[in-house]
């Protein structure tokens, strides 16, 4: 699989971006191009993902990063069907596309995050979801929805 390598991004000019609730704290992003192949279709695209390192600032700021630096490792993708967070279980949630319908497996919610790695023997972790009707449906929805708006062509300007 070729995928790019890490690419190191910055907010407003900043590779650390410090956390609102607590200034020893913050996070770098970070993204790469995958190449990812959807499980039910088979079909192929390049799709950027990005995972967010958190830290304390003066540890992250160790890493010596600057924006557009390409650094080795990747960026893995965990599914599981507990919440990654406690305190916001609806954070995190696994959402079909542009439907804004939640993933589930019988019911149970799947949860998705992204996570920077050095250690590129790590494979990404998916939950295979059972709602795959109501997905469908709605894309379905969305699709006949956006053929029956009117095109930029279709106005005099």
């Amino acid at each position: 699989m070729s995928d790019s390598k890490v690419l190191v991004t910055a907010k407003d000019g900043h590779v650390i971006v410090i956390s609102k609730n607590n200034s020893d704290y913050g996070h770098i992003r970070v993204q790469q191009n995958r190449m990812v192949i959807d499980d039910s279709t088979g079909f192929a695209k390049l799709k950027p993902i990005s995972a967010l390192i958190p830290g304390a600032v003066k540890d992250l700021k160790g890493f010596g990063w600057k924006e557009g630096d390409e650094v080795d490792g990747k960026i893995r993708i965990v599914e599981q069907l507990e919440p990654f967070n406690n305190k916001d279980e609806d954070r995190d949630h696994k959402v079909a596309g542009k439907t804004g319908i939640v993933c589930v497996q019988d019911d149970q919610p799947i949860f998705r995050k992204h996570f920077f790695t050095f250690n590129m023997n790590l494979e990404d972790k998916l939950e295979e979801h059972t709602n795959q009707e109501e997905i469908s449906a709605a894309h379905a929805a969305l699709k006949l929805e956006n053929s029956n708006m009117p095109q930029s062509e279709d106005f005099n300007l």
